[in-house]
């Protein structure tokens, strides 16, 4: 097994530490690896866009006054049937979209929204 030397952040480490905590792991380590299962089944999930795919997307974010979000709705108008947006507390957002489209415009789009760097969560649900 290799070792990894990794700098953190506080709010890194207290993210590490939660995870540790919260899925009873016994230490940083198995955290680590922990999130990086994770991160491959998102990747894996992220290439089986192919052809005509339906879902929810569900992205949080701040402010419901940052323009981003409308920018990328109306770019991407075609696939979005339904949309929900809906004030959270500490000045967050969460827009619930329900979405029916080509595979790759709906990858194009969760990267796009992914690149803005403003959504604190994005997921992607399949129905």
């Amino acid at each position: 097994m290799g070792i990894v030397s990794v700098s953190l952040d506080d709010e890194s480490m207290e993210s590490l530490d939660a995870i540790v905590s919260a899925f009873g792991l016994k230490g940083r380590s198995e955290a680590v690896r922990l999130a990086i299962r994770m991160a491959v089944a998102e990747l894996k999930d992220d290439d089986d866009f192919n052809g005509p795919v339906e879902g929810v997307m569900i992205i949080v974010h701040e402010h419901h006054c940052n323009q981003w979000v409308n920018l990328i709705q109306h770019r991407y108008n075609e696939a979005i049937k339904t949309q929900m947006h809906s004030h959270l507390k500490n000045g967050k957002c969460l827009e619930l979209m329900i979405i029916s489209g080509d595979g790759k415009s709906i990858k194009d789009m969760m990267h796009e929204i992914q690149s803005t760097g403003e959504a604190k969560y994005l997921k992607f649900v399949r129905s």
